[in-house]
């Protein structure tokens, strides 16, 4: 099965942006259904975007017109774009993949380890 490491998080300012990567491995990674989700200290894991296995994407309402997730079917990686990062979106970012849409936003098969977003105000 697919293995998935995350990479690009780290300390920024409120209003600057960080692209966060998720490198994929071990499988089709063309076929799968990918998301971001994120969780802050004290808080529950939340669904952030997904894409799916032929591009179509969905983004959370509270990153809409900010976050952009896409996919790199021959680099095996999936992509976050956050610009206009917020205090509020400090969290721990993780990828998630699974063989469908339906099963990446609900039960995810694969998840990386995580990469901390730290933004300050």
């Amino acid at each position: 099965q697919v293995q998935l490491v995350e990479s690009g998080g780290g300390l920024v300012q409120a209003g600057e942006s960080l692209r966060l990567s998720c490198a994929a491995s071990g499988s089709a990674f063309s076929t799968n259904a990918m998301a971001w989700y994120r969780q802050a200290p004290g808080k529950q894991r939340e669904l952030v975007a997904s894409i799916s296995s032929s591009g179509t994407t969905k983004h959370a309402d509270s990153v809409k017109g900010r976050f952009t997730i896409s996919r790199d079917n021959a680099k095996n990686t999936v992509y976050l774009q956050m610009n206009s990062l917020k205090p509020e979106d400090t969290a721990v970012y993780y990828c998630a993949a699974a063989r469908n849409i339906i099963v990446v936003l609900s039960t995810p098969e694969v998840w990386g380890q995580g990469t901390l977003v730290t933004v300050s105000s």
